[in-house]
């Protein structure tokens, strides 16, 4: 997709978009892609990364994940709707509750998908959440120092299929933003710092703001409130889900 140089935020060396086709705007001229999908591609990454599980992100709920399910020799995550006990889904809970595989193709409608769509566009795709923001942050700034960095809020979908900005991706992104704010980077754009001022005014009481947001109060009518409080667990993790080869790994591992 091409789009005008001010839209790609090309004049800044740290981003904030939303959604694939922000992440899109952004990602030609950037080095590393940060994406953000709290509630719940991103946390549930981050469950698995610590769980010493490898995910395969994917977009698809049909025959295809199941196709690369064997392909990665992985197991495939069902939906949430369809988990029973022992399954794995998109709730992180599922993570801790069953036996670790070794792989897992974890479907997803936003941040799989965003993640996906980024291979080949970036030189480097992590993902994070409210869990490891700090640690993403912490290891950018050691390990590309000198890189433009694309953060990526991955938001929902209302039903006709258009984006719907949500707040826990703002804060989350706002997370990692910060950490990189405090550690000297000094040329964010003013997308970016709306998103860091959101974190930083949520951050004390972000447990009862994911738990009072959209998204939040979805997860507790479906029955998945523990969703939310696993989210909110705020630097829990020192993962780093770093997308190589269609597959995130730790790189902290």
């Amino acid at each position: 997709m091409t789009v005008d140089p001010e839209l790609s935020q090309s004049a800044y060396g740290l981003r904030f978009e939303w959604g694939l086709s922000g992440a899109n705007a952004v990602a030609d001229e950037a080095d590393i892609a940060v994406v953000v999908d709290v509630l719940s591609f991103t946390t549930t990454l981050t469950v698995a990364m610590d769980a010493g599980i490898d995910v395969i992100p994917c977009e698809w709920r049909d025959d295809r994940a199941a196709q690369l399910a064997k392909q990665f020799d992985a197991t495939l995550a069902v939906g949430r709707s369809a988990a029973a006990p022992g399954h794995l889904s998109l709730c992180p809970a599922t993570i801790r509750s069953a036996p670790a595989p070794a792989r897992l193709v974890l479907p997803s409608p936003n941040g799989s998908t965003i993640a996906r769509a980024l291979t080949g566009r970036v030189g480097s795709c992590v993902g994070a959440s409210m869990r490891n923001a700090a640690t993403i942050g912490q290891w950018l700034r050691a390990e590309h120092p000198d890189a433009v960095i694309a953060v990526i809020a991955a938001g929902e979908q209302w039903p006709d299929g258009s984006l719907r900005p949500a707040a826990e991706d703002l804060w989350g992104a706002g997370a990692v933003i910060t950490e990189l704010l405090e550690s000297g980077v000094d040329d964010a754009s003013p997308e970016a710092v709306i998103a860091a001022n959101a974190w930083r005014d949520v951050a004390p009481n972000v447990g009862s703001e994911l738990r009072r947001c959209a998204s939040g109060q979805e997860l507790a009518a479906m029955g998945h409130p523990e969703d939310v409080t696993i989210a909110a667990e705020i630097g829990s993790s020192t993962c780093v889900p770093l997308l190589r080869d269609h597959m995130f790994v730790d790189a902290a591992r």
